[in-house]
């Protein structure tokens, strides 16, 4: 270590924190945080924003004139932070919806913002000895590659073209293929398999969301991890949908959680109803196995780290200028202000209907602090060693909530209000970890390149504050653009006492009037005021959700089904956070569904396979996996086709040609599908129509969407294959 010397030496002062450098990274991430949660809710899977935002920014602000590879840290530092603090948020607060509560743009900035300062924070005094100290041991790979890329980028050549390419190519695409803009074939294209008499196959189905987002997102996992993700689709979708559907269709009546008989369920219907309890079971068998294999480097890195800090003191007096950081006394005031703040904020700034009182909200600050500080040294060590890929946050906020909700549950405090009170606690957790994680690789790219501590801390502090704003939006954006609303029809008697049902009558997001579906397809419109509306949490005569009650007619007549947690928006982290406090407070849950899902880990892990890939595609919607498939499978054919060609090291790295024009395709997907929703969102709000919108043409076929899927499939290939100028 002694030895080491970074790219811009100590000794020198460029520019480093300036105003362009700041702006652009907030825009980035702005940008990236939109991204991050359009791209998570429907995957269910994030992407590292740095490379990217680093190749950008260094040819852009080249273009600018005179540049400062120091500000390039600035705006990757800066626009990096969105991605993170969305990842944390998108995991676990849109549990608040599945937990009968409204997910308020207040509460998401607070949140997302006290979690984001707590990890870089914290972060403080795990610096020296992770970064800097461990620079030989720790490899921190996503950082690492970041500094390439900028170093090479000061050298000389270009990269941003190849993000350029994919980006406007996967606009142009995702403007047609979107349907809530042009909408010239469909975006969805599917098959439902019914084979003769017997009806072979019923209640399977095979399609795909031909997006650009999804393609890149398969680019850059892998053959391997998408092909797993896969392999879970196909289990739920094509092997135990038809089976449950084979079994259940003679019965005459409901099997719970179901509410009606299984004949008359489609796929979508099967699927929220019976393998999503499945797939949360496998999702936290999974994210607890793989807790479980980290805890030799969670011991590790809790007593390394310790250890160092103890130490650290006065090595960090240093006055050359890539030792310049935070005091520890900064660290130390700034984070009990933070958690000062959360007291007061949950304190006058209840969840609705959740008032749980002064000691509670006590205790969660602490709670806050002991899992939040355990947790942010955990994930700082374990992406040096692994990556932020790998890094298993959701396996440590699931322990975060079941502790919390085990330590509520032993207090008696089981009410609805409390499992409001328990997402806060993890939310604030992940974010702090997940950003904590972020921190630690863009302060090693600092590093190695020769930036200065306390300006990248600067620039997070910006960053975060920034990128809040956007992701607030974005998810009740989505939320209320993506809502659905379905006829019903259920003789219901109000006025008697119903179990896990509530009445609500001042409710958020449901505008005056709304398109209710029919079963066969035909849309009506309804009224706001015809209705009251029932809310329903853990009971045994309704499924969980959001329902309208016609007092004129004594019956619910329709289901109000969210955009986050629809099939568009699925949002499987959240879910589990929400069946995991519901499963623990309330002591109610389709147990047998759950532990298929956890016998089912443990098979696959007994293969010697990594659970938590397949754990999540057994979760999602095939239409995701499958498109991810196929951008796992186009990076499958660059790979071998590198090989022939004796350069299988540049198709496997970070900053290949094809990771890059991938990146962009994820971008393009992201921005432009949102500019979807928000549009979706208009003709929501206004009850005006699509002032873009196409009429159907011949076009409007799936296997129009096939092949235009196709040609953007080769499209990422002819360009993986084409080398960067140099």
């Amino acid at each position: 270590m002694p030895d080491f010397q970074p790219f811009v030496p100590a000794d020198q002062n460029p520019p480093e924190f300036t105003l362009r450098a700041v702006l652009l990274g907030a825009i980035f991430g702005i940008i990236f945080g939109a991204v991050t949660v359009y791209v998570g809710l429907r995957a269910g899977l994030t992407v590292a924003a740095s490379i990217p935002i680093a190749v950008i920014s260094i040819s852009f602000l080249r273009d600018k004139g005179k540049v400062s590879i120091l500000e390039c840290i600035i705006v990757q530092t800066a626009g990096n932070a969105g991605q993170s603090i969305a990842a944390g948020v998108i995991f676990t607060l849109p549990a608040l919806i599945f937990l009968g509560f409204d997910l308020e743009y207040s509460r998401i900035f607070m949140l997302a913002l006290i979690g984001g300062y707590l990890g870089v924070l914290f972060m403080v005094p795990l610096r020296r000895p992770l970064i800097v100290e461990e620079h030989g041991n720790l490899k921190f790979p996503e950082g690492t590659a970041c500094a390439d890329v900028l170093m090479a980028g000061a050298k000389g050549g270009s990269f941003a073209g190849r993000v350029f390419f994919g980006l406007g190519l996967g606009a142009l695409y995702t403007f047609f293929q979107n349907e809530n803009l042009f909408g010239a074939w469909p975006g969805t294209p599917e098959y439902q398999p019914d084979f003769g008499p017997q009806h072979v196959l019923k209640g399977a189905s095979i399609k795909a969301d031909a997006t650009p987002e999804y393609l890149g997102v398969g680019y850059i996992i892998g053959a391997r991890t998408a092909g797993t993700m896969f392999a879970g689709g196909v289990f739920s979708w094509l092997v135990i949908m038809p089976l449950i559907y084979f079994f259940g269709k003679d019965l005459p009546h409901p099997i719970y959680p179901g509410t009606v008989p299984i004949a008359q369920m489609g796929p979508s219907d099967l699927w929220i109803t019976y393998i999503r309890p499945m797939g949360a079971g496998a999702v936290a068998a999974a994210g607890l196995i793989t807790l479980f294999k980290t805890l030799p480097t969670i011991v590790g890195a809790l007593r390394s780290g310790f250890a160092q800090m103890r130490h650290s003191s006065a090595a960090v007096a240093e006055p050359i200028r890539t030792e310049r950081d935070f005091a520890m006394s900064t660290a130390v005031v700034g984070s009990l202000a933070l958690i000062v703040l959360m007291f007061f904020f949950l304190w006058f700034k209840p969840v609705p209907g959740a008032q749980v009182g002064l000691f509670a909200n006590i205790a969660a600050s602490v709670l806050v602090i002991a899992f939040g500080f355990l947790f942010v040294t955990v994930s700082s060590r374990i992406v040096g060693l692994i990556g932020s890929s790998a890094n298993p946050i959701s396996g440590m906020t699931i322990a975060t909530l079941m502790a919390t909700s085990a330590i509520f549950l032993v207090s008696g405090w089981t009410a609805p209000a409390f499992g409001a009170l328990a997402i806060t606690i993890g939310g604030v957790v992940c974010i702090a970890s997940a950003e904590a994680g972020d921190t630690s690789q863009d302060l090693k790219t600092g590093f190695i390149v020769g930036a200065t501590p306390k300006s990248q801390r600067f620039a997070f502090l910006i960053g975060i504050a920034v990128s809040t704003i956007a992701i607030g939006f974005t998810l009740q954006l989505m939320n209320q653009s993506l809502q659905t609303f379905r006829a019903a029809t259920q003789p219901w008697n109000i006025n008697a006492p119903h179990p896990g049902v509530a009445i609500q009558h001042d409710v958020k997001g449901l505008v005056d009037e709304f398109p209710v579906i029919a079963p066969d397809g035909s849309k009506t419109i309804h009224h706001k005021s015809e209705y009251v509306v029932l809310n329903a949490i853990g009971s045994s005569e309704l499924a969980s959700g959001k329902y309208l009650y016609s007092p004129a007619t004594g019956r619910i007549e329709v289901r109000w089904i969210p955009g986050i947690g629809s099939e568009r928006a699925a949002a499987p982290q959240a879910q589990l956070m929400a069946t995991v406090i519901n499963g623990i407070l309330s002591r109610k849950l389709p147990w047998g569904l759950v532990m298929i899902g956890v016998f089912l880990v443990i098979a696959i892990e007994l293969l010697g396979i990594r659970s938590l890939s397949l754990a999540v595609g057994a979760y999602l919607s095939i239409g995701t996996t499958l498109a991810i498939f196929t951008g796992g499978v186009v990076r499958a054919l660059v790979d071998w086709a590198a090989k022939r060609a004796g350069n299988s090291e540049e198709a496997g790295s970070d900053v290949s040609p094809g990771s890059l024009y991938a990146s962009g395709l994820i971008a393009a997907g992201g921005i432009v599908g949102l500019i979807g929703v928000a549009l979706q969102g208009y003709e929501t709000t206004f009850e005006r129509p699509n002032p873009i919108g196409w009429p159907h043409t011949f076009l409007y076929n799936p296997w129009v969407s096939v092949i235009a899927f196709g040609l953007l499939a080769y499209s990422l290939y002819y360009f993986a294959r084409k080398p960067l100028k140099k």
